[in-house]
């Protein structure tokens, strides 16, 4: 179930902006009330309206635009709405309120797999389970590109009987379309609940954010449509679990039979960054798996050092070209191939070494390369990065190869005067033995708000997955 935005409508008397309220000083707020004791919702509107009850009384307006964003009836005890900090002190003196705490913006945490897991269609854990039928597992993420063959119904049963949603892809002038643009939604859905689809090749990046208040919305609904599983790969920066909305909702979750599944986070290496770490969530970090697509760079001097590519050329020629670090003028901004910083550069025709980091996606410092007259791109890793490298669909040319291979090439083109390289794409190999290990991005403990409860709980495969 994927909400985006939906307003309640609390009757003019309480919903409509204050008249004289300055509307750039209106914030989300999700606020958290007392269930009146020994009092019964029959409908979900008497809840909504004991919650609208909570927002400042109003003049009338001609302005009518909703506070009330979501009244929640599931997963906690509260609502959302647009308030100013004025009225959310008002409303600490109303009884029944518990807290208030302004919206916070959660961020996604981005074929061989079921194999290296010891999975297969015919036989172990799948088969013994049943492929999970007649599972329903909710995920909460951004929206999702429902005509993909991985979300085909064909040779499925109807849904179970506890299924309590129904299939509904309803858009209005006031909210985005759910149609999926970036994939993150689509490719983390089709990973958790995706059928199989043979001989398909993948390429896609992501990037988006989730307002806390759509995915209460979400969560709540999930659990109204009778889940059995939740799966959230979104995540913040920790905080006290009585301030933590998601930490709080997903303890509901689980006392009503659902379990509830979340990425640790993408922060790592460093200590202390661990997201969604609450004692009662299956904290999940990200691992290597041990198939790797190759692109080796082959230096002038024969030196090869082995990296990754998505993007696999079969027309790119094996020639030795000139070879060039893309700092050689002695600027950050270019060192990190930053957009522009090339362009009076002389890399035309030449293999780049570009750095990661600087906040800078990978795949766009390919694209500034390849503006510049670029021939192909070697990425190498910033020491925090290490040695994990990730397949990415470039925009030509590349691979990216570990911090130590790095330095292994600056030092090979300080060494002579005319460096070369060519890259070879060797294209799936699979069988590394050094796998799993924890990825260079996966957020570590220890757990700051709960120290004596270890986290992650367990890791997963979530390098270079191909899905959706």
């Amino acid at each position: 179930m994927f909400i985006l935005y939906n307003e309640i409508a609390c009757g003019s008397a309480v919903s409509s902006v204050t008249k004289g309220t300055d509307m750039s000083n209106l914030q989300n707020y999700v606020i958290h009330v007392k269930q009146p004791e020994g009092r019964v919702f029959a409908q979900s509107e008497d809840r909504e309206n004991w919650h609208c009850s909570f927002l400042p009384t109003t003049t009338a307006s001609s302005d009518k635009q909703s506070r009330m964003l979501y009244s929640y009836q599931n997963v906690i005890s509260g609502f959302s709405a647009r308030l100013t900090q004025e009225e959310v002190r008002a409303m600490e003196e109303k009884d029944g309120f518990m807290s208030a705490h302004p919206e916070r913006i959660l961020h996604p945490q981005t074929t061989h797999t079921p194999n290296f897991l010891g999975l297969h269609q015919q036989l172990g854990f799948w088969k013994e389970s049943n492929f999970g039928k007649g599972v329903i597992t909710g995920v909460l993420d951004g929206r999702i590109l429902p005509s993909h063959p991985l979300f085909s119904d064909a040779g499925m049963p109807p849904p179970p009987a506890k299924w309590k949603g129904r299939c509904e892809f309803n858009c209005q002038t006031k909210a985005e379309a759910p149609i999926d643009v970036d994939r993150h939604g689509t490719h983390t859905a089709s990973t958790a609940a995706g059928g199989f689809v043979k001989n398909v090749d993948a390429l896609g990046n992501a990037k988006d954010d989730c307002p806390k208040s759509d995915l209460l919305a979400g969560l709540d609904a999930a659990v109204e449509d009778g889940v059995d599983v939740l799966s959230l790969s979104l995540g913040e920066d920790s905080v006290p679990f009585f301030k933590d909305s998601v930490a709080i909702s997903s303890f509901a979750a689980i006392q009503k039979g659902i379990f509830v599944s979340s990425a640790a986070g993408n922060s790592g290496p460093f200590n202390g960054t661990i997201s969604n770490e609450a004692p009662w969530i299956l904290t999940v970090g990200a691992s290597t798996i041990d198939r790797s697509i190759v692109s080796t760079a082959k230096l002038g001097n024969g030196e090869e050092f082995d990296g990754e590519s998505l993007f696999q050329p079969v027309d790119f020629p094996s020639t030795l070209l000139p070879l060039v670090y893309a700092g050689m003028n002695g600027k950050p901004e270019s060192a990190l191939c930053a957009a522009g910083s090339l362009k009076d550069s002389d890399v035309k025709g030449k293999v780049v070494l570009c750095e990661r980091g600087g906040g800078i996606g990978r795949i766009a410092k390919g694209e500034e390369v390849r503006n510049a007259g670029g021939a192909a791109m070697i990425l190498m890793n910033e020491e925090s990065n290490g040695f994990t490298t990730s397949a990415d669909a470039h925009v030509l040319p590349a691979t990216h190869v570990s911090q130590a291979a790095g330095v292994k090439i600056k030092a090979y083109i300080n060494s002579t005067a005319t460096p070369t390289a060519e890259i070879l794409f060797k294209g799936t190999i699979i069988g590394n033995p050094l796998s799993p290990i924890v990825a260079s991005f996966s957020s570590r403990g220890p757990n700051l708000e709960s120290p004596g409860i270890l986290k992650p709980d367990i890791i997963g495969p979530g390098v270079s997955i191909l899905a959706a």
